[in-house]
């Protein structure tokens, strides 16, 4: 089967992911907005996770077909092998969003504790009593639903199980076997010592340089009509490759491709800075959180999977219109908190301004309260990478020449980028109704 996308024309499915695809719960992701609330600032931004996940499947196979299926790179895994891993990785690529909820990542603050979920006991949960999020619910999706028999199924020809396909997605679910690995040598590798390739696999579904990223941000650019998370990505795919390193092979960029690289970081650093974090983006965000925390709020997320697949976008639309609380009206009638001051700090410019910043939204904020204002004060905040916080997924640099073999340097000494942007980017604003706005403005 071949499906059209706007992104990337035309998107090969293999027969047994037909059935997945047309699974109850991975179509409920087509009423799933990719960006939430972002269409009340860039009406064309109105696409689905359906569409992401398939494209991201499609990114996925892009990465590994180039790093494992390139007939000029040496390569000691057999044919069937890597079949196998290829066939896993587009299912978890497929299926990594699968638990989400309505309006995408707004809405995790309806989800139940997680004990409630009853994870299967592959899936390791330190504290039971924390609130499920959307990858909890993935996992669910994957191990313990209606479609985990239709993996079952598709996997038994192909040589892999759910449990394959789960723990690619999450980095904690112990494998006992050694599906992920092999030990036959190469002529680069002498060592006959078994060799982990999930580490690079896990690196591919979410990484610093992951199918998720590279999809997502294409596809929201071109939706939103902004260039922002646009990025060379055919120079970038072109250059991806793998580097062993004690006995787990990780992603590695070819050096050619590190200045795209850093433009990649710099893309989805300003898509966040400028789309995902839009004032009115975020008053939105705000308004559902103080409707969800509110008293009379009835409305909450199941934890059995069947009532789960009832939720999405529309489910939550239908309820919000139904109910007369106040913050619930204001979403339904477009009426939006209005935005009443913005300050960014994190800027190098500005840094030595950040105290005063901090004191005049505490003044006006104190203003308000004195003047029995209502408002809303939120903080956004973005960074350019968490590289560092995946220490155990190192990625590495190529580096070679005619004059000297190959060399494999850590990304974070190949590039200066993570030190100029190491300081987080905030940006703080209030808000006030738009009917106390004039009044607010004229302190």
């Amino acid at each position: 089967m071949e499906i059209r996308d706007l992104v990337h024309g035309i998107i090969a499915v293999d027969p047994e992911e037909i059935p997945l695809i047309e699974s109850r719960q991975f179509q409920r992701l087509r009423q799933i907005k990719q960006t939430g609330f972002a269409e009340n600032s860039f009406p064309g931004a109105l696409h689905s996770r359906f569409a992401h996940s398939l494209g991201a499947m499609h990114t996925a196979t892009q990465v590994f077909d180039r790093i494992f299926r390139d007939p000029v790179k040496p390569h000691f895994i057999p044919t069937d092998t890597l079949d196998r891993w290829r066939a896993t990785l587009r299912l978890a690529a497929l299926l990594h969003d699968v638990g989400h909820g309505p309006l995408s990542h707004t809405t995790e603050f309806a989800m139940p504790e997680v004990r409630l979920l009853k994870l299967p006991q592959e899936v390791p949960v330190a504290d039971p009593l924390r609130k499920a999020t959307h990858e909890d619910y993935t996992l669910k999706i994957i191990l313990d639903s209606p479609l985990t028999q239709l993996m079952e199924t598709s996997g038994s020809s192909r040589g892999f199980k759910p449990i394959h396909v789960a723990s690619l997605i999450d980095p904690t679910i112990q494998i006992q076997d050694d599906f992920f690995s092999t030990s036959q040598g190469d002529h680069e590798h002498s060592s006959t010592e078994k060799i982990d390739f999930r580490p690079i696999l896990k690196q591919i579904i979410s990484s610093e340089i992951d199918a998720d990223r590279m999809d997502y941000l294409r596809r929201d650019s071109l939706y939103a009509g902004v260039s922002y998370g646009q990025f060379d990505f055919n120079w970038i795919l072109a250059h991806l490759t793998y580097h062993i390193h004690q006995d787990k092979a990780f992603l590695c960029l070819e050096h050619r491709a590190l200045y795209a690289f850093e433009d990649f970081l710099l893309s989805r650093f300003h898509m966040f800075l400028m789309v995902y974090f839009h004032h009115k983006t975020v008053v939105y965000d705000e308004m559902l959180a103080q409707y969800l925390r509110s008293p009379d709020c009835t409305y909450t997320l199941p934890s059995e999977i069947d009532g789960y697949c009832q939720t999405n976008d529309a489910h939550l639309a239908t309820h919000l219109a139904q109910s007369s609380n106040p913050w619930a009206q204001r979403m339904i009638q477009k009426n939006p908190y209005r935005m009443l001051i913005e300050l960014h700090s994190g800027i190098p410019a500005s840094n030595q301004n950040a105290a005063q910043e901090k004191k005049l939204l505490t003044q006006i904020a104190e203003d308000l309260r004195t003047r029995k204002i209502h408002f809303l004060q939120v903080t956004s905040t973005s960074e350019l990478s968490k590289y560092f916080l995946r220490p155990e997924d190192p990625i590495f640099v190529r580096y070679d020449n005619l004059y000297q073999p190959a060399r494999y340097i850590p990304l974070e000494e190949c590039t200066d980028l993570f030190q100029k942007y190491a300081q987080k980017r905030t940006i703080s604003r209030i808000y006030v109704a738009p009917e106390d706005y004039q009044q607010a403005k004229s302190r």
